[in-house]
């Protein structure tokens, strides 16, 4: 076993999350970043992991064991360098977390283009909430996990619940982090296009998938999103048991009957076209209660009854940055949402429509995800603010990209107009909030989209409109 450990890129919310669970394991761990600030560096002293502000050779000293490197570390990182030239044991981050966590475990692995975060959420709540006393690693904070909520847990039951992500491992390893984790249930939420910096097309993200059914074993469960043409294909080249879930007729688990509560969504799920249970979700949206019945049936797989498992749903307290209500102000109820894919855009909308149906949407959207940012997604974002009263686009943040790749706002605003939709392209995130705060109204919901800070454009919003 590896004493001291050194994390370089330790500010990423996966390499701090995985650096705390192996410290409290027992192990010496450290890291550094490129620049080390609030919140992670408020984490990272919370949980007592010293963390270097910049990288150094320096830091790379004789007593560690192992040296765990992020993907978004190359050649030419003088921590990376020093461990090359003095040959010692590195790892990416998914391969750390299957030698440390997953190979004594019931590795629950949950995947897809959407939904992953919330799905392992839920599922690693209900399985809590029954007391199987799971392990949970998402890539999001959990509200229902210790006083001010948590990416992680460690439990100590066989099941580890883990958010499987698509995204590459390291420089030297350009394979899905999830092809790591040993899934024994796996789950694959829908596929579509994404990550267009690592991937070339549809169809090199639908093999990384492939290759992740094919790890499942044959006592194991696959369970497949029914309403995605591209997930539900991989029935065909699963050798374990397959189930699928989601809405379309003939699901084996089909949720029906969907019933906007405000913030809450009630539904009917069937399972193999037998009724197992009426539920009510803590969330809005059709997208929503497709994750729920994933984690329904993962619950189920692991031994809970349809009442524990409703009873666990009504108390689960959702996901940070996925809709959620940061304040009100003004009358205005302002939101945060990660959504940053076309579709995680459309279905957001949609759910918060249907919860709020007389409500004045307002969707401000940064461009500022590997995909987002490029021309590949620009029809598509054309359709995706439907059900949004007024849209504003906030300037690109990758704006190096060549123009020939780059997502076109301006073309974005036209198509959106030539709609029917109030849209506009803003400048500056002080010009987002001039905006509205000139031309809101009580009543209005502002849904703030990014999947990164947006240059803190929550509380200045809030504070405008107070």
């Amino acid at each position: 076993m590896s004493d001291n450990i050194h994390f370089i890129g330790i500010c990423g919310t996966a390499m701090a999350t995985l650096a705390a669970m192996l410290k409290r394991k027992g192990f010496d761990v450290r890291g550094s970043d490129q620049d080390v600030y609030p919140p992670m560096s408020d984490f990272l002293t919370a949980e007592q992991i010293p963390a270097f502000a910049g990288y150094d050779a320096g830091h790379i000293t004789a007593d560690l064991d192992l040296v765990i490197v992020g993907n978004a570390i190359s050649r030419g990182n003088p921590e990376l360098e020093e461990v090359l030239d003095r040959k010692i044991r590195y790892c990416s981050l998914p391969e750390a977390i299957r030698e440390h966590f997953l190979w004594g475990a019931r590795s629950i692995v949950i995947a897809g283009t959407h939904g992953k975060t919330t799905t392992t959420a839920l599922t690693g709540w209900l399985l809590t909430h029954g007391g199987v006393d799971p392990s949970v690693l998402v890539g999001g904070i959990v509200r229902n996990f210790g006083e001010n909520g948590s990416s992680y847990r460690l439990g100590s039951g066989r099941d580890f619940v883990i958010e499987g992500d698509e995204y590459d491992s390291a420089y030297f390893d350009k394979t899905a982090k999830f092809l790591k984790y040993l899934p024994d249930i796996a789950v694959i939420n829908n596929i579509e296009f994404d990550h267009a910096d690592i991937y070339a097309d549809l169809d090199a993200v639908k093999l990384a998938f492939r290759r992740l059914v094919a790890l499942v074993p044959r006592r194991g469960l696959l369970l497949l999103g029914a309403d995605s043409a591209n997930a539900g294909a991989l029935a065909g080249v699963a050798v374990s048991r397959v189930e699928t879930f989601g809405l379309a007729e003939g699901a084996d688990w089909q949720a029906h009957d969907l019933e906007a509560a405000g913030s809450a969504t009630r539904f009917k799920l069937l399972r193999r076209g037998t009724l197992f249970g009426s539920f009510e979700a803590p969330l809005v949206g059709a997208h929503n209660v497709r994750n729920a019945s994933a984690a329904i049936a993962i619950a189920t797989e692991v031994g809970l009854a349809p009442d524990e498992i409703a009873d666990g749903l009504r108390t689960f307290k959702g996901v940070k940055r996925r809709l959620e209500i940061v304040g009100v102000a003004g009358g205005v109820t302002v939101y945060d949402d990660f959504a940053h894919h076309p579709t995680a855009v459309a279905e957001t909308l949609a759910g918060l429509r249907a919860a709020h149906p007389d409500a004045r949407i307002w969707a401000v959207f940064e461009p500022r995800s590997a995909s987002s940012c490029r021309r590949v997604f620009q029809d598509d974002f054309g359709r995706a603010f439907a059900g949004a009263d007024r849209v504003l686009i906030a300037p690109i943040f990758r704006s190096k990209l060549p123009e020939a790749e780059r997502l076109s706002v301006p073309q974005l605003i036209d198509d959106l107009q030539g709609r029917g939709q109030d849209a506009a392209a803003a400048e500056s995130i002080d010009a987002i909030v001039e905006t509205i705060v000139q031309d809101h109204r009580a009543g209005d919901l502002v849904v703030l989209m990014s999947n990164g800070g947006f240059g803190g454009i929550h509380q200045k919003l809030l504070r405008a409109l107070a």
